[in-house]
C-alpha cells in the first residue's frame, strides 16, 4: 500500500504541476476516459480470467483507489507531453519511452507488499510490452476526438452567438 500511495501523490501531484497542454475539459474527458476503459478491460483480464490484480483477487476497495487515482493522470502527463506535429519516428520513439518507463513502473509495483500491490496470474510482462502501446494509441487517438468535438462545439457556439 505504501507504493500505491507513493505513487498517486507522485503521478498526481506531477499532472497537476506540469505545463498544460490540455484544458482543464480535455483533462476531465481523459480522466473520465481512462477509468471507464480500464475497468472495462480489468473486468475481463482482472476479474474473469484472473491475469493480474491490485491487492487481492476480488473487487476490494484497495483497487478502486489505483484506478481512480493512479493511472489517470498518468495519461494526462503522457498526453501533455505527445509530440502531436511531430515526424512520424519522433512519435515512435517517445511511445517507445513511455513503454520502456511503464514497464519499469509495472516491475516496481510487483515488488512484495509493502511497496507492491500488483499481481500476476498467467499475465506476464511480455503481455504489456506488446498492449501498452495499443492502449497508448487509443489514448491518442481518443484525445485527438474529444479535440474535434471541442473545435465543432466552439464554432457551433460562434454560429449561433452571430446569429
Amino acid at each position: 500500500m505504501i507504493g500505491l500511495i507513493i505513487a498517486i501523490v507522485i503521478f498526481n501531484s506531477s499532472a497537476l504541476k506540469i505545463k498544460k497542454r490540455l484544458t482543464p475539459n480535455q483533462m476531465y474527458h481523459i480522466w473520465m476516459f481512462t477509468i471507464a476503459f480500464q475497468s472495462i478491460f480489468d473486468v475481463y483480464v482482472d476479474f474473469k480470467y484472473h491475469g493480474y490484480w491490485y491487492f487481492t483477487k476480488n473487487v476490494d476497495w484497495q483497487s478502486f483507489i489505483a484506478h481512480i487515482f493512479l493511472v489517470p493522470p498518468v495519461n494526462v502527463i503522457f498526453l501533455n507531453f505527445f509530440p502531436y506535429k511531430k515526424e512520424l519516428y519522433k512519435k515512435i520513439l517517445y511511445i517507445a519511452v513511455w513503454e520502456i518507463l511503464l514497464l519499469l513502473y509495472e516491475s516496481i509495483a510487483l515488488l512484495p507488499e509493502p511497496w507492491g500491490f500488483f499481481y500476476y496470474g498467467w499475465w506476464t510482462i511480455w503481455h504489456s510490452l506488446i498492449i501498452n502501446p495499443i492502449l497508448l494509441l487509443i489514448l491518442v487517438g481518443y484525445y485527438k476526438w474529444v479535440c474535434k468535438l471541442e473545435k465543432k462545439s466552439s464554432l457551433n457556439s460562434e454560429l449561433k452567438f452571430k446569429l
